[in-house]
């Protein structure tokens, strides 16, 4: 527990300091550019190929149930074109990546930009409980007997939240992808920040995420050992200003206005994999409404 002055109690300060984590998807994002005037130079029976070719391969990596690729045309100079890879593990990911390399398209496409990740839930607040009642019951941390218990604490948890850890790509309009990092700078470090006082920051982080969890799906994947940053995190809205909304709203938390470091934003407009060819004609595919479906509130990163 902590006093009045948010200070914690031997106890909290003896818990492990890493919180459990329970992972699912593995998830690619690959943006790419395309070189326009190569394209619209090549034969109109090459161009109309290439387009067939794709739609057709595109069409069923973007079927294949909740493991799927959603395409989106992005807006800005970063890139033309973000493909959105959900997929069991990174082998299939790699299949993925493969097959539209393979492709006649794969010529004038550019990788600009990739992102591998794979989803995560953290547990903060089990983490803390979990911990208290093995060290209260004289267990050490690190023996097997600590072990055990983790392990079957992580069991349920994976079944329990197998939804939210196998979740197919939201089908909202508007896409807004990011990596972000935890500081670990001289002044602050998230990393030696006690336990239960990141696990506070994150609940008081999630209550702001909570208002918006019918405007904004947000799915986070942690990159940590698998690419540049430590996580990514995707929003998907039919209102492209609930991103702003949400996004400006967080930075007056202390966990992100104090402990977050923000990388490149891509947004992008989501469209289905036969309107690639009016993509590939430099307009913007129609995109059919759908009915937004409500997803939990899939928490912050650790």
């Amino acid at each position: 527990m902590t006093d009045e002055e948010g200070n914690f109690d031997a106890l909290e300060l003896a818990l492990p300091a890493v919180p459990l984590t329970v992972e699912g998807s593995g998830v690619l994002h690959q943006i790419f550019r395309l070189r326009w005037r190569e394209w619209k130079a090549a034969p109109a029976v090459e161009r109309r190929d290439a387009v067939d070719e794709a739609v057709r391969v595109l069409a069923e990596m973007e079927g294949e149930g909740k493991q799927q690729t959603a395409l989106y045309s992005m807006i800005g100079h970063k890139g033309d074109l973000l493909l959105l890879h959900f997929r069991h593990n990174l082998e299939e990911l790699n299949d993925a990546e493969l097959r539209v390399t393979g492709t006649k398209l794969a010529h004038y496409l550019d990788c600009t930009a990739s992102y591998l990740s794979v989803v995560e839930l953290s547990l903060y607040q089990s983490s803390i409980q979990l911990y208290k009642r093995i060290l209260e019951s004289g267990i050490q941390p690190g023996s097997e007997e600590f072990e055990s218990e983790v392990e079957q604490a992580l069991a349920q948890h994976r079944n329990a939240m197998a939804p939210r850890l196998w979740p197919s790509i939201p089908p909202q309009r508007y896409l807004c992808f990011y990596p972000m990092d935890r500081k670990r700078g001289p002044g602050e470090n998230w990393y030696q920040v006690p336990i239960a006082k990141r696990e506070r920051m994150m609940r008081e982080h999630g209550l702001v995420g909570r208002k918006y969890a019918r405007q904004v799906k947000q799915i986070v994947t942690s990159s940590i050992g698998l690419d540049d940053w430590e996580w990514g995190v995707d929003l998907f809205a039919d209102d492209p200003l609930a991103f702003k909304r949400l996004i400006y709203e967080m930075r007056f938390d202390e966990a992100s206005a104090v402990y977050a470091v923000f990388g490149p934003f891509y947004v992008g407009i989501r469209f289905q994999a036969r309107e690639l060819g009016v993509f590939l004609d430099g307009r913007r595919p129609p995109y059919p409404a759908e009915s937004s479906r409500e997803l939990p509130w899939i928490t912050s990163p650790t």
